[in-house]
C-alpha cells in the first residue's frame, strides 16, 4: 500500500511537471511567429526634396498595455531597408520602401519590454505578464525573421522606457544581472556570455530615467565580428549609473570586450538621459545638457534644469556638426533654440530660434525637423527641412495631426531612400491609443506656395465673415465684438483672419452694460475676455486632445446623446445665458475634399474623447471634449472648429450656421 501511495504520488508529480512544460508553457501555442525569405535591397541615405509631402504608406500599432508601467508604447527603426515595429505585444518588421509585411514575433500571455540590434541580428526581451521574474531574450535574424537561440532568466541592461532599446554593438548585447552592479556582453549570434564587467564599487545602473542608455544604431554600427568574438572596433555604448554618496557617473562601454572608454560625472541625485551619435555622445542630467566626443573630450554644455523640458533634447549629426534643439531659458513653450557646434572643436556655426521641434533626423546632410504644429492657428503638423551649413530652412505641410503629449509614441523622424518616415501617438483607438507610422515621400507642386500644401492663399476664408449678426443673435451674443487673429507660415501670411474670437463689450460678471449703474462722464468699465484661456486665438489654435479638452467647458453640460453618439438631432434650444469662450477658426483649407477629410480624421484621432454629429449639415463633424462645446467640421476642402464655452447648444447652433456659410461661399469661389 505504502508502495502504491509513493507511486501515485510521483504520478502526480510527474503529470504536473510534464503539463506545465508541455501545456502550459509549451512554445506550440505561445508563440506567434512568421518568417520570411525574401530578399530586402538596403536603402540609400537620402530622404525627400523640399517641398509638398505625400503619403506612400501608412501602418498603425496598437498600445499593448503589460505588467510593466511605463514600457507600453511603441518605437520604431529604419534599418537595412526594414521598418522594425517594436510594442508590449511583440515585433513586426516591414519592406521599408511600401510597408509589405516581412516578419513578426508575438507570445500570448507575454510582453516585449526591450529590443536591440547589431550586425543584422535583433533580439528581443520578455516577460510573463504577472511573473516579472520570468524573463526570456530571444535571437533573431533581422533580415529573415529566423530564430537564433532563446535564453532564459537573462536581464537587458538599462532599457529606455522611450524606445524600448537597450545597448549593442559588435555583435554583443549588453545585459546586467538583478542587482544592476555588473554588466555582462551576450553574443548576438548564439547567445553566450562573452564577458562580465562589474561597475565601480556601490554604483548601480539608472532604471528610473526614461532614456538611461544609448549606443549606435544598427545603420552605424561598424562591420567586423560577425561572430561576437569581441574583435575591437568602433562601437560605443554610454550608460548612466547612480553612484551613493557621490553623483552618479555616465560610462562610455566598448561593448565588443566590455571595456570602460571613459567615465564622466553626472548631477547628484538625478535620472539622466543619454543619446549616442556616431561621433559624439549627449547627456542630460537635470543640471546641464553637455555633449562629448567618442573619445570623451567635452564639445559643448547648455546650463539650466529645464534645458531638455521633461524629454532629451532633440538632436542629430550632419556635415560634421552636432545640430541640436533646446529650450531657452525665460522664453515660452514652442520658442527654443536650434544651434549647430562644429565636431571636434566646439565652436557654435550658426544659432536660430525654432518653433518647438518635436524630433530631428538626417539624411544625406540634410536635416529633417517635425513641427508638432505647421503655426499657430492651424490644424496640421509641420516639417522643416534645415541646411546644417547655415541652418536655413523651408516649411511645409504634413499630412498628419499631432500631440506631444500623448502617452504611447514619442514623435519620431527618420529618413532614408528617399522617404521620410514619422511617427505620432493617437488617442484612438480609445482607450489605450495606438501609435501611427507614415512614410511621406515628395509630393507634386501645387498652384499655390508650398508652405500651404500648394493651396493658394485667396482660397482660404475669412474667420470672421462665417457668423453673422442674427447667428450671434441667436445664441444671446449679438452684443459681442469680433478680434480677428492671423497667421503665416515660413514666409507666407494669410490675408484673411484665421480666428475669429467674439468677446463681450460689457461687464458680464456685473451684469451691466455700458453706461449703467456709473455716473454720467463716469470711467467706462474695463473690457475685459469673458471666459477661459481657451477663448483666446492663441490657446485655441492647438489641435491636440489636451487642449481641446480643456477648451469645452465644464462636464456635464453636453446634451443627451443618441444612437450615434453625437447630441439628438435638432437640439437648437439655447437658454438665455450669456456665451461665454465663443471662437471660430479656420484650421485648415486642402487641395481636395477627400485630403480634407483625412485632416478632420487625424484631428479626431488626436483627441481623447470625440463623437461624430451626423445632425449637422457638414461633409462631417465631430464633437471633442467632455462636452458639447467644441465641435469641427469639414466642408468641401476646409476645416473648421467652432468652440463655445457655454451655454449648451450654442456649439452646435452656430456650427449649422458656418456650415451654411462656407457651402455658399464655396460655391462662390
Amino acid at each position: 500500500m505504502a508502495l502504491g501511495l509513493v507511486a501515485g504520488a510521483l504520478a502526480v508529480a510527474l503529470c504536473a511537471v510534464l503539463v506545465e512544460r508541455f501545456v502550459l508553457h509549451a512554445e506550440w501555442w505561445q508563440v506567434r511567429h512568421t518568417v520570411t525569405s525574401r530578399p530586402v535591397a538596403p536603402q540609400s541615405d537620402v530622404g525627400p526634396p523640399p517641398g509638398p509631402l505625400a503619403v506612400s504608406w501608412e501602418d498603425t500599432t496598437r498600445i499593448h498595455g503589460g505588467s510593466a508601467a511605463g514600457y507600453d508604447g511603441v518605437a520604431y527603426e529604419v534599418a537595412r531597408g526594414q521598418v522594425v515595429a517594436a510594442s508590449g505585444g511583440g515585433l513586426v518588421v516591414r519592406d521599408a520602401r511600401n510597408g509589405a509585411p516581412r516578419w513578426s514575433y508575438r507570445r500570448t500571455g507575454w510582453t516585449l519590454l526591450g529590443w536591440t540590434s547589431t550586425r543584422s541580428r535583433l533580439v528581443a526581451y520578455f516577460e510573463r505578464d504577472g511573473r516579472r521574474g520570468d524573463r526570456l531574450l530571444v535571437g533573431f535574424d533581422e533580415l529573415s525573421g529566423a530564430q537564433l537561440w532563446r535564453r532564459d532568466g537573462e536581464r537587458p541592461a538599462a532599457v529606455s522606457r522611450a524606445t524600448l532599446r537597450w545597448p549593442a554593438g559588435s555583435g554583443v548585447v549588453l545585459t546586467t544581472d538583478d542587482g544592476r552592479r555588473t554588466l555582462y556582453g551576450v553574443s548576438a549570434l548564439s547567445g553566450k556570455r562573452l564577458w562580465r564587467t562589474p561597475l565601480p564599487k556601490g554604483c548601480r545602473l539608472f532604471e528610473g530615467a526614461a532614456q538611461p542608455s544609448d549606443a549606435l544604431g544598427p545603420a552605424d554600427d561598424p562591420a567586423g565580428g560577425e561572430d561576437g568574438s569581441g574583435r575591437p572596433g568602433d562601437a560605443l555604448a554610454a550608460l548612466a549609473v547612480g553612484c551613493p554618496r557621490q553623483s552618479g557617473r555616465l560610462l562610455a562601454v566598448d561593448p565588443g570586450h566590455g571595456r570602460v572608454l571613459w567615465s564622466r560625472a553626472l548631477a547628484a541625485g538625478e535620472s539622466p538621459e543619454v543619446r549616442v551619435l556616431d561621433g559624439a555622445v549627449l547627456v542630460a542630467d537635470g543640471a546641464a545638457l553637455r555633449a562629448f566626443t567618442a573619445a570623451g573630450d567635452r564639445i559643448a554644455g547648455w546650463d539650466g534644469d529645464g534645458v531638455c523640458g521633461d524629454r532629451m533634447c532633440p538632436a542629430v549629426l550632419a556635415g560634421g556638426r552636432l545640430v541640436v534643439v533646446r529650450h531657452q531659458e525665460g522664453k515660452g513653450a514652442g520658442t527654443d533654440r536650434m544651434e549647430a557646434v562644429d565636431v571636434p572643436s566646439g565652436t557654435v556655426a550658426w544659432s536660430r530660434d525654432v518653433p518647438g521641434y518635436a524630433a530631428l533626423a538626417e539624411a544625406g546632410g540634410t536635416v529633417y525637423a517635425l513641427r508638432p504644429r505647421l503655426a499657430d492657428q492651424l490644424l496640421p503638423a509641420g516639417v522643416d527641412v534645415v541646411d546644417p551649413a547655415d541652418g536655413r530652412a523651408s516649411t511645409t505641410p504634413a499630412p498628419f495631426a499631432t500631440d506631444p503629449d500623448l502617452p504611447g509614441a514619442r514623435p519620431w523622424l527618420a529618413a532614408a531612400g528617399g522617404l521620410l518616415y514619422a511617427a505620432v501617438a493617437e488617442a484612438a483607438p480609445r482607450p489605450a491609443g495606438a501609435a501611427r507610422l507614415v512614410a511621406l515621400h515628395g509630393g507634386p507642386d501645387g498652384t499655390g506656395p508650398a508652405e500651404l500644401g500648394g493651396v493658394p492663399v485667396d482660397d482660404w476664408p475669412d474667420a470672421c465673415a462665417l457668423l453673422k449678426k442674427a447667428d450671434l443673435a441667436a445664441v444671446h451674443a449679438d452684443d459681442r465684438g469680433a478680434r480677428p487673429a492671423r497667421t503665416s507660415v515660413g514666409g507666407v501670411t494669410l490675408p484673411r483672419p484665421v480666428s475669429c474670437t467674439y468677446e463681450t463689450t460689457w461687464n458680464e460678471s456685473a451684469g451691466k452694460r455700458p453706461g449703467e449703474g456709473r455716473a454720467s462722464g463716469g470711467p467706462a468699465p474695463s473690457r475685459t475676455p469673458s471666459g477661459k484661456a481657451s477663448a483666446t486665438g492663441k490657446a485655441t489654435g492647438s489641435a491636440t486632445g489636451k487642449a481641446t479638452g480643456k477648451a469645452t467647458g465644464k462636464a456635464g453640460t453636453s446634451p443627451a446623446p443618441h444612437v450615434s453618439g453625437g447630441a439628438k438631432p435638432g437640439d437648437d434650444a439655447v437658454p438665455e445665458t450669456a456665451v461665454r469662450g465663443l471662437t471660430v477658426s479656420v484650421r485648415w483649407v486642402a487641395e481636395t475634399p477627400e485630403a480634407a477629410e483625412q485632416m478632420l480624421e487625424a484631428l479626431e484621432a488626436v483627441q481623447s474623447q470625440a463623437r461624430e454629429r451626423p445632425d449637422i449639415p457638414a461633409g462631417r463633424a465631430y464633437e471633442l471634449g467632455p462636452t458639447a462645446g467644441m465641435i469641427a467640421l469639414r466642408v468641401g476642402r476646409v476645416v473648421v472648429v467652432v468652440d463655445v464655452d457655454r451655454p449648451p447648444g450654442a456649439a452646435a447652433r452656430l456650427a449649422r450656421s458656418v456650415a451654411g456659410r462656407l457651402q455658399t461661399w464655396s460655391a462662390g469661389a
